[in-house]
């Protein structure tokens, strides 16, 4: 039988909300004899013992005014957040939103001291860390405040975390998960960059220049017209591949804000290269989709394999994490595809048996 995994939130934003609703959604499906196992818009129905709908809600920190002392059933939906309401019953959270970390509180013992203990009474067993990009200093806090209550970090930002050779080995010797940095959406510009990139190689095509724009019309994406340069660099970490000569990629995580475009996100992919007896080779595409949910349907897989770590006693970042995440330490090219799915398969089915005991 399976058991819950409580989570705590660092972020009450798009994809908190995204998660939220995504949860109840296929818990309803299960609820009315539907087949989750059958796929319909996620990977992996189950990991181990752990399925979608087993994720709970616990605690979370904001420092946004409209969120802040809100129950967080309610702060999901407060501005300027914008991913739409779905058709489906919602499971009531009424603890209230906790103010977390400010650069103003950041030196202070007390604050520490209260998110600790708060992670510790509310049972959180997984931490996520999803505030705007560009926060370094928070994602430290919340990371060293995880470690300190003994809860699994999930840093979905490209913050450096689990790339910080410090931070990693405080987690290590904890014995607490640290999963990060930076999740690669469920079928988001990087994936797909970093796949036509691989096939242009196989194919034996000379790559020339490349391009990847991107822009919405989330707090996200107005974030990132400022504050872009630690995702860039995450998303050139997420191409990166054997044979690949990363200085002729270039890309603009923010190439506008445009607010009518609401939770949607639009990229523009350009290749150009040479072919056969130097002809060119040009091709453009675009991809468009719901920004939060392409970002929740990682997340609800960094999540399981951060609760199975934490349940096997596995500090520091746990394998089976790197290929739903733009920047795992070390790095991609550390790692085979091969090591990867023996990973995931080996964290999953150790659970399956400790479940069936």
């Amino acid at each position: 039988m399976s058991r819950s995994v409580k989570l705590a939130v660092a972020g009450v934003g798009n994809n908190i909300s995204a998660l939220h609703q995504g949860v109840d959604y296929y818990r309803h499906m299960r609820a009315e004899g539907k087949d989750t196992e059958a796929g319909l818009g996620i990977r992996s129905a189950s990991i181990g013992d752990i399925w979608v709908e087993d994720v709970e809600f616990v605690a979370a920190y904001d420092v946004h005014p409209e969120k802040v002392g809100k129950p967080f059933s309610d702060a999901v939906f407060a501005g300027p957040n914008n991913y739409p309401l779905l058709d489906v019953p919602l499971t009531r959270y009424d603890f209230e939103v906790e103010q977390g970390f400010t650069q103003s509180n950041l030196t202070s013992e007390l604050a520490m001291a209260h998110v600790v203990e708060s992670l510790r009474k509310s049972g959180a067993e997984v931490l996520l860390y999803s505030l705007p990009t560009g926060l370094q200093w928070a994602a430290e806090a919340y990371a060293r405040a995880a470690v300190m209550a003994g809860v699994a970090f999930v840093n979905c930002t490209p913050e450096s975390i689990a790339r910080n050779p410090e931070l990693l080995k405080l987690f290590e010797d904890a014995g607490v998960p640290c999963v990060g940095d930076d999740l690669a959406s469920h079928l988001g510009a990087s994936i797909v960059h970093r796949t036509l990139l691989g096939l242009i190689a196989e194919r034996g095509i000379t790559l020339n220049s490349t391009y990847q724009l991107n822009f919405g019309g989330n707090e996200d994406f107005r974030n990132l017209r400022d504050h872009g340069e630690s995702k860039a660099e995450s998303k050139i970490n997420a191409l990166k591949q054997e044979g690949l000569n990363t200085s002729k990629v270039q890309i603009i995580p923010s190439a506008g804000y445009v607010d009518h475009l609401n939770d949607n996100k639009v990229a523009i992919i350009n290749f150009e290269g040479y072919g056969w007896a130097g002809r060119p080779v040009t091709f453009d595409l675009k991809l468009k989709v719901q920004d939060s949910s392409n970002a929740a349907g990682v997340i609800i897989d960094l999540i399981r394999i951060a609760a199975l770590a934490h349940r096997r006693e596995m500090g520091g970042f746990p394998l089976a994490a790197a290929s739903c995440l733009k920047s795992p330490a070390c790095g991609h090219e550390a790692y085979t595809k091969e090591e990867f799915a023996a990973a995931f398969q080996g964290l999953s089915a150790a659970s399956e048996m400790t479940a069936a005991q």
